[in-house]
């Protein structure tokens, strides 16, 4: 499950269990939406309660982020205490043009992101 929290300028998207293919794909249509919008786009990902993602959502985003939106992020700020998720944010850079960084404090990701 996850829950979206939008302003101006951020997309502050919380996972709570399981991220399955349906919560990426309502991520997906808020993001759209936003990125409409002429002011330059966020991303806060509070993952500090995600117990588990699919695979076929681990494809989504790279497909999402890789393939069609590349250089349409300014930042993203990813909140976990998981190293692999750390790491994944890390390799996440290769692919796109956003600031991204992972933190394990989430007041300390929601100040650098500007929210």
């Amino acid at each position: 499950m996850i829950t979206i929290d939008q302003t101006s300028h951020l997309l502050n998207i919380a996972v709570l269990g399981e991220f399955t293919l349906a919560d990426f794909e309502l991520f997906e249509e808020n993001a759209r939406q936003k990125l409409k919008e002429p002011a330059p786009v966020n991303l806060l990902f509070d993952l500090r309660a995600m117990i588990d993602y699919s695979v076929d959502v681990a494809w989504e985003e790279i497909k999402f982020f890789g393939r069609e939106h590349p250089h349409d992020f300014a930042k993203i700020a990813v909140v976990t205490d998981d190293q692999w998720l750390v790491w994944q944010a890390w390799l996440s850079r290769l692919f796109v043009d956003a600031d991204i960084r992972a933190f394990a404090d989430y007041k300390e990701a929601k100040f650098w992101i500007g929210a």
